[in-house]
């Protein structure tokens, strides 16, 4: 898997530099060592931030702490290495209709659509906000007690990044080092090219990533559902 050094070398490669980064932490000594080091974990966190990538989701119990409010049942304070806060999930709910704890099953006709015989997905998560505790750390307010928090995580290890997301990272640091090294009106090109790549990449990336889940939803009867 590529390194951040390796990561970097390839966006510059993409902008026709010499590519010889050998360290961003700390930086080389060179121009774009320096630049990498900036840029580097700006681009790397937005694109974690723009999807739910599986190498990057992981769960815990939440710890409880006191509660300031009296509007949620249960304070828990927040993991941190938290980026995005996916889902709060009840660790002790059997729905028996539902075939994994990401999304349940539910007759249609019970629902608005008011059709028989079929069964829709729909979130099993928890209702929960995240809020600022006093001394500055996250705080996830919640009704449901032993909560546990589906997340995605600040991976700063470019190793355990997949493949097609380590291209589409190439292609939006690609963007944001054009203009400190083209300058101009010819880094403002190669930047929007770069983009136009990053788009792309991006698409390819989430499908790739898509497919490496199966989630079942099973099936009742809506003879069974509605008796």
């Amino acid at each position: 898997m590529a390194s951040d050094a390796d990561v970097c070398n390839l966006a510059l490669s993409y902008l026709g530099d010499v590519a010889n980064v050998t360290s961003i932490a700390p930086p080389d000594g060179s121009a774009q060592a320096a630049l990498c080091s900036r840029f580097y974990p700006i681009a790397r966190d937005q694109l974690l931030e723009l999807h739910q990538w599986g190498f990057a989701t992981t769960r815990v119990a939440l710890a409880q702490i006191a509660n300031p409010t009296t509007s949620w049942a249960c304070a828990y304070a927040g993991p941190t290495d938290v980026l995005n806060y996916l889902e709060v999930i009840d660790p002790l709910a059997a729905d028996p209709l539902a075939a994994d704890d990401y999304a349940v099953g539910i007759p249609l006709a019970n629902t608005m659509f008011g059709v028989v015989g079929s069964n829709v997905a729909v979130a099993s998560a928890q209702p929960f906000v995240v809020e600022k505790a006093s001394d500055g750390s996250d705080m996830v307010l919640t009704n449901q007690p032993n909560a546990v928090l589906r997340y995605s995580a600040a991976i700063a290890d470019s190793t355990k990044f997949s493949p097609l997301f380590t291209e589409a990272l190439c292609r939006l640091l690609a963007a944001k080092l054009a203009g400190p090294l083209l300058k101009g009106a010819d880094g403002r090109a190669e930047g929007a090219a770069q983009l136009k790549f990053f788009q792309a990449a991006l698409e390819r990336a989430v499908e790739s990533d898509a497919n490496q889940r199966k989630l079942n939803v099973k099936h009742t009867p809506s003879w069974i559902a509605n008796r």
